[in-house]
């Protein structure tokens, strides 16, 4: 498995943003989805990695930066990779990824629900923790607030 940056122009990420897309706005309740679409992940500091097993993209996963911290954004693997470890290479990856940039924690904002219990196993098994408020995320019935100090 080979994790690299991604520049959002090869075609298996965009439909990998797209479902991912797609399943959040399904998943979310109105005004709760904050999934960045591919011009979002375009942004100005923005890092999107993917990762691959030879030409077959296995999961996908962004960084972006804060002041004293980075957010991640767009984890997400693929329908045929679950279950390979796909999910915790990237995510491992980018918490080193955050540990280059010299910043003292990562964070991020997820779903409640069926649909999300997967991630957050994913994430508590990395020593994610919750937390409160951070950018414009609020904690809610919904939104799920974590931190993992580096």
């Amino acid at each position: 498995m080979e994790v690299r940056a991604t520049d959002l122009s090869e075609p298996e990420v965009v439909s990998l943003i797209q479902l991912h897309l797609a399943e959040m706005h399904e998943a979310s309740p109105p005004g709760t989805d904050h999934a960045l679409d591919e011009s979002g992940l375009s942004e100005e500091g923005i890092e999107t990695y993917a990762a691959w097993d030879g030409g077959r993209l296995l999961a996908i996963g962004a960084l972006k930066p804060h002041d004293d911290f980075v957010e991640l954004k767009s984890m997400r693997a693929h329908p045929d990779a679950r279950g390979t470890g796909a999910g915790k290479a990237i995510l491992t990856f980018l918490i080193e990824r955050g540990r280059e940039l010299g910043v003292p924690t990562v964070k991020l904002e997820t779903g409640s629900g069926p649909m999300f219990e997967a991630a957050l196993g994913l994430y508590r098994s990395f020593g994610f923790e919750p937390c409160g408020k951070f950018a414009q995320y609020e904690p809610g019935e919904f939104n799920q607030l974590f931190a993992l100090e580096l």
